[in-house]
């Protein structure tokens, strides 16, 4: 069975020693909102492990000057990418947690997974030649825009991905690379990215990336909800009346993907004209205030709320969070969170929080390299 997310706080305490975010035990108390004999017990076992280091004194703001923490600078690094249908987003992970560089470049996910693992491993060398000079590869990690059979790392009938159905990636990447690896759903990892990031979490969360397309994941007490062939999650290709007999990339008709997504919203906006014919050019637009990229966005932000709100009155979270390249817009999560307050039964949104990620683009890398840390037979030390 899969490890809960954050077994012992210890990749949230990680995760905020790699950012800065907190340097001293005192400062994880804070963040993280427990009681000290927690912190206490997660450092120490941190310290015995060797993953960090208690050096130096701290300025003090009253009483005792505090001993300051960091992470070990341990040989090796955990490559990771997340793949999209026109960029993939690269990164170095440190062994202990914490991205040491990322790079986005640009890749045609219909070419294959050749050409395409091909790209990837070509900017591993790169970033590894300007990061990681010299030190060796301990585990790769991929997220892929499709349904993932996890943790075999095999595809299953990915709609926007030609020529990679049955692809056995996992496979293919352990061939190539000759170190331990992992392939998720990209959903799914950005999700375990976004819940090792917050250093308080909710019991029960939705996660949903909307970008190109629309993907989602429940978390729930830590755990990632994965289903029977670990494809769960796929809202982009729920019915949705508005939908009509809109044709959806994966054969269907009406699917959310087609009145809610980037995808959706760029096809839209070139039949009325409109230059943004990416979800980047999309952000763009909204943000220079062009009114029908704003009326459209705020329109389909309403859509995903609308899809979304059976699945907060049968699932009841604390959270639903919106990431992917669409959180940037905050008309995209109002209109959001307003239809799933409009939609759901008062007793399911009384407690409810509905808010963009805090991981932001790179949860996804985030996310892989604590599953390569936590179920791979990585060796970190």
């Amino acid at each position: 069975m899969e490890a809960p997310i954050s077994a012992t706080l210890r990749d949230q305490t990680l995760h905020l020693l790699a950012s800065g975010a907190a340097s001293s035990r005192a400062d994880l108390i804070e963040a993280l909102q427990v009681a000290p004999s927690t912190v206490t017990t997660v450092v120490r076992r941190l310290l015995e492990e060797g993953v960090i280091l208690e050096e130096g004194v701290g300025r003090s703001t009253g009483g005792r000057r505090p001993r300051i923490l960091r992470l070990r600078e341990a040989d090796g690094f955990l490559a990771v990418a997340e793949l999209g249908g026109r960029h993939a987003r690269v990164g170095l992970c440190a062994p202990g947690g914490g991205l040491r560089a990322t790079e986005e470049v640009a890749i045609d996910i219909a070419a294959g997974p050749g050409d395409v693992f091909d790209v990837v491993a070509a900017t591993v060398t790169r970033l590894r030649s300007a990061s990681a000079p010299g030190e060796p590869l301990l585990g790769v990690g991929v997220a892929l825009p499709g349904p993932v059979e996890f943790p075999h790392g095999r595809l299953v009938g990915p709609a926007r991905m030609p020529g990679w159905s049955g692809v056995d990636a996992g496979s293919d990447l352990s061939a190539r690379f000759q170190v331990p690896v992992v392939v998720d759903n990209d959903a799914k990892a950005a999700a375990i990215g976004e819940y090792v990031t917050r250093s308080r979490v909710a019991a029960d969360m939705i996660y949903v990336k909307a970008g190109t397309g629309i993907g989602a994941c429940l978390v729930s007490g830590g755990q990632i909800y994965r289903g029977g062939r670990g494809l769960s999650g796929d809202v982009t290709h729920v019915p949705v009346a508005e939908g009509g007999e809109r044709h959806c990339s994966c054969g269907s008709r009406g699917c959310l993907e087609t009145v809610a997504s980037g995808a959706a919203l760029a096809r839209e906006l070139a039949e009325q004209g409109s230059s943004a014919t990416t979800v980047a050019e999309i952000v763009t637009a909204v943000g220079d205030a062009d009114p029908t990229a704003v009326t459209m966005v705020r329109h389909a932000g309403r859509l995903l709320g609308v899809a979304l709100s059976g699945l907060v009155n049968f699932l009841n979270p604390d959270s639903v969070v919106i990431g992917g390249a669409l959180s940037s817009l905050d008309v995209y999560v109002a209109a959001t969170r307003g239809m799933l307050y409009e939609r759901c039964l008062p007793s399911m949104t009384q407690s409810l929080t509905i808010e963009a990620s805090i991981a932001g683009p790179d949860a996804a890398l985030v996310g892989l390299g604590h599953l390569l840390r936590t179920t791979a037979d990585v060796r970190l030390s």
